[in-house]
């Protein structure tokens, strides 16, 4: 079968030298004296991707991601191996590393598309869709040296997203701009899924590898270390990043999202929501416990109910998304539940919406634990609103286990069992 990518036997060596003086000597010596000491970037790769594959790629910094991408988009050469790629490719990688300051953001359109091998034919189909997901109006036509930062991503992003490749190569790229710009390149990158287009995503999200991809690849110290399905693999890497003293822990730990803490008050605000909202805003989360009284004080095994209300601005927003998590108060990372996961459809109606989450049997030790609650776009990648520790809780349990949850069990004791989490005899 034809692949969109081959990557046979790929290495990357690099020559270390201790001193600048030891090229010198090295590039004169008679009898080809070695003055440096190889590094592999990376070493002996070898996979390969089927057309219309989305395939994710973890690994820490300084795995050899980033050199990979860079020979896959032959803006590096491979010191040995072969490298087969079918179709055009389109990379979001360096945003913009192709523009001219002093050319107009129009002329840097057509420069790109030169870059990229396209016709100025070709680039003249796609240029009013570049403007228009650009969006930065009458500065199409000034110099790009004159744009805000946020304006040349925008432009830079346009370019490299609307030509139609069919291998598209992501590295930590679909978050930039605003909001409404975010929908825009993750609606864009969605589409490009269903037309089958090949994705390589690189991310340290390994979240969003989990939600977007089927496949993913593992480079660890510039190795394959494991390729296969995309939960097995990201859970295996997980695990890896728990092991590392130096990582502190981040397997376990969830993403700052930039957004300020909000008090545990949840009083609903009393301003004119419609004219201060863009598109949704959390409004408030209550607790109740099985005897339906609100509260942040729960009793260990008892069934609780989260209420979330939020307001809804902008009603055009496709299968919105609900994400509420649970995090110990040292932000040990302790169970993310979202509506994308369980497939569930939530309201979104203009004005005050609100969904409900049950929790039967609530296992977990004594202690405190807090509530971070999310709005987010129908991939759960782009929020509208997040609020992280939004609602602390207090679990009250007698000493009766020790860890972070106590799990369902039974003691055998020749014919007696003994069903402990009930504290009675069977």
């Amino acid at each position: 079968m034809d692949y969109s990518i081959e990557v046979d036997g790929i290495s990357k060596i690099y020559k270390l030298y201790n001193k600048p003086s030891d090229r010198i000597k090295e590039a004169l010596s008679p009898i080809k004296k070695s003055y440096h000491t190889d590094f592999y970037a990376l070493h002996d790769l070898n996979f390969k991707i089927k057309p219309g594959e989305t395939v994710g790629f973890v690994g820490k910094n300084g795995s050899g991601k980033s050199t990979l991408l860079k020979i896959l988009t032959e803006v590096l050469t491979p010191t040995t191996g072969r490298l087969k790629i079918n179709g055009k490719v389109s990379a979001l990688l360096e945003l913009g590393a192709g523009f001219n300051g002093e050319y107009t953001g129009m002329e840097n359109i057509y420069l790109n598309g030169t870059i990229m091998g396209y016709s100025r034919e070709e680039m003249d189909k796609k240029i009013d869709d570049i403007v228009s997901f650009a969006d930065i109006g009458k500065y199409i036509n000034q110099p790009v040296k004159t744009y805000s930062s946020g304006m040349f991503v925008r432009l830079a992003f346009a370019v490299a997203i609307n030509v139609e490749p069919d291998i598209l190569i992501v590295d930590e790229a679909l978050a930039v701009g605003d909001i409404r710009f975010q929908l825009k390149c993750m609606d864009k990158f969605l589409e490009f899924k269903e037309k089958g287009i090949t994705i390589l995503y690189v991310s340290h999200d390994v979240n969003s590898i989990k939600r977007f991809c089927t496949r993913a690849i593992w480079i660890n110290e510039g190795q394959l270390e494991a390729d296969g399905d995309v939960d097995t693999i990201t859970d295996k890497y997980l695990d890896y990043l728990k092991t590392l003293d130096a990582q502190d822990n981040v397997g376990n730990k969830v993403a700052d999202k930039g957004m300020d803490n909000a008090e545990n008050g949840n009083n609903e605000a009393v301003r004119d929501m419609e004219s201060s909202v863009d598109i949704a805003e959390i409004v408030s989360l209550t607790v109740t416990n099985s005897k339906k009284e609100e509260t942040t004080d729960i009793v260990h095994g008892e069934d609780i109910k989260l209420t979330l209300r939020y307001y809804v601005n902008d009603t055009s927003i496709k299968k919105p998304v609900v994400g509420i998590a649970l995090l110990r108060l040292d932000n040990l990372y302790v169970c993310g539940l979202n509506t994308l996961l369980d497939k569930v459809d939530v309201p979104w109606e203009k004005g005050y919406n609100e969904v409900t989450l049950e929790y039967n049997n609530f296992n977990l030790v004594g202690g405190g634990y807090y509530f971070d609650v999310a709005l987010y776009d129908q991939t759960a990648s782009v929020p509208f609103d997040y609020r992280t520790k939004y609602k602390e809780i207090f679990v009250k349990m007698g000493y009766i286990a020790e860890g972070i949850e106590i799990l369902p069990h039974k003691w055998q004791i020749g014919k007696v069992s003994y069903e402990v989490c009930n504290r009675d005899k069977i």
